[in-house]
């Protein structure tokens, strides 16, 4: 007689860790502008931006996971997602950056960073939104042979993300986003509305920005 057996119980990947999404409204705002700005920036190609998400790296061990405010996957799917799995996905982080507050910023800078390094994140950038605890308040860094190396400030004090092709910088404290190519600055969804109403008669305006983002859509 064969005893059937029973099979092992399907693990669970919780959605959320049941923590706070951001210290302030100024991190959570943050957090958000740059999520939607690098969003806008990748649409059309085959590049997955998203922020707060649970990123799971051990199959089988439901603690394995981290949480970054922002982070950029490159050749990956763009769709909705209500976790990330790294082993069902194939892929790793290419870039993640952390919104750093008063509460986070022992983290950010140690074990957090200690666990993107073995990720093999390969671009990992820190912001200070309030300047009161990085020193600057925007920090880069490159892995290289398994650690992080600082990024150096281009000539405008700013810092070049190679993955993204997208320069961070600086600007009276505040956070400013160009890419790299143009010099363009990445805007968010609401200076993106306030210009089109602004313009919104202009047609040689219109006919640009058709163009540009046909132009977005081909790259």
């Amino acid at each position: 007689m064969h005893t059937r057996r029973t099979p092992p119980p399907e693990i669970y990947y919780p959605e959320s860790d049941g923590k706070p999404m951001a210290e302030t409204d100024v991190h959570r705002n943050w957090m958000f502008w740059i999520i939607e700005m690098l969003q806008f920036f990748f649409h059309g190609t085959y590049v997955y931006v998203s922020g707060n998400l649970l990123i799971y790296y051990l199959q089988g061990d439901p603690k394995k996971r981290v949480a970054p405010d922002v982070f950029v996957v490159k050749n990956c799917e763009q769709r909705q997602r209500r976790t990330f799995k790294i082993w069902e996905e194939g892929k790793g982080l290419a870039f993640a950056l952390e919104v750093t507050s008063k509460k986070t910023r022992r983290q950010d800078l140690g074990p957090k960073m200690e666990l993107y390094a073995q990720l093999g994140v390969l671009e990992y950038f820190l912001y200070d939104p309030l300047g009161e605890w990085l020193k600057p308040a925007l920090q880069g860094f490159r892995l290289v042979d398994g650690s992080y190396l600082p990024l150096e400030l281009d000539e405008n004090a700013g810092l070049v993300s190679e993955q993204l092709g997208i320069t961070f910088r600086l600007d009276g404290g505040q956070l400013v986003l160009f890419n790299t190519a143009t010099g363009e600055r990445l805007r968010t969804a609401a200076e993106r509305a306030q210009e089109a109403e602004a313009h919104m008669n202009d047609v040689t305006w219109l006919e640009q920005q058709l163009a540009r983002l046909q132009a977005e859509r081909n790259r």
